[in-house]
């Protein structure tokens, strides 16, 4: 249910059509909540018909022509509820933990590659949050700067300051994860015995 309030987050900041929602929610949301264009686009015109939205249809190219999507007053509204609303922590689905559970089922070669491929994904995701960051603190970042220039100037600081922070967060549980990533390779070379040593 999170992805309309993403969705209605990045249409809080101007009216956009499906095609430019989804290119922005890949440059930006999608640092912290993953939603392929298959569930977008539906998600949308579910919004539009619950009022949340105004659709309305665009020119786009010399003959063509687009939805656009605009929030709505309501829509302003329930974004400002959820935000105020407790939140619901989901239950762990936790794939990786799982089979590191029961890494003695498999080669030590092949439960080395799990726990690299984990280091690997952590480190690019640590990555492009820390150059996230750095785009937020230059000004460089196009979606904050439209933000920020609907935004009282009073309230610009903690417009940045809340999306620097969240990334932090995420910066922080990815570092986490790589060190535990680096303790299974110790662990799996130290079970293995000599034999896996330098493959």
């Amino acid at each position: 249910m999170s992805l309309r309030y993403a969705l209605l987050a990045l249409l809080a900041v101007e009216p956009m059509t499906g095609y430019d929602l989804a290119k922005r929610f890949e440059s930006s949301v999608a640092f912290v909540w993953h939603a392929p264009d298959s569930q977008i686009y539906p998600e949308l015109r579910k919004m539009a018909k619950e009022g949340l939205l105004r659709a309305e249809e665009v020119s786009w190219g010399q003959r063509g022509k687009k939805t656009q999507y605009r929030i709505s007053q309501e829509g302003r509204a329930a974004f400002r509820e959820w935000m105020n609303a407790p939140v619901e922590y989901s239950r762990e689905r936790d794939p990786v933990h799982l089979k590191a559970a029961y890494l003695e089922w498999t080669e030590p070669v092949t439960a080395r590659k799990h726990m690299q491929a984990h280091i690997d994904y952590h480190t690019l995701r640590r990555d492009q949050w820390a150059e996230m960051i750095a785009g937020l603190r230059a000004g460089t970042n196009e979606m904050l700067n439209k933000r920020l220039a609907a935004t009282p100037e009073a309230d610009r600081r903690r417009t940045i300051e809340y999306k620097i922070f969240t990334y932090e967060g995420l910066i922080a549980r990815a570092e986490t994860e790589i060190e535990w990533g680096k303790r299974g390779l110790k662990l799996i070379d130290s079970l293995s015995g000599p034999s896996l040593q330098g493959s």
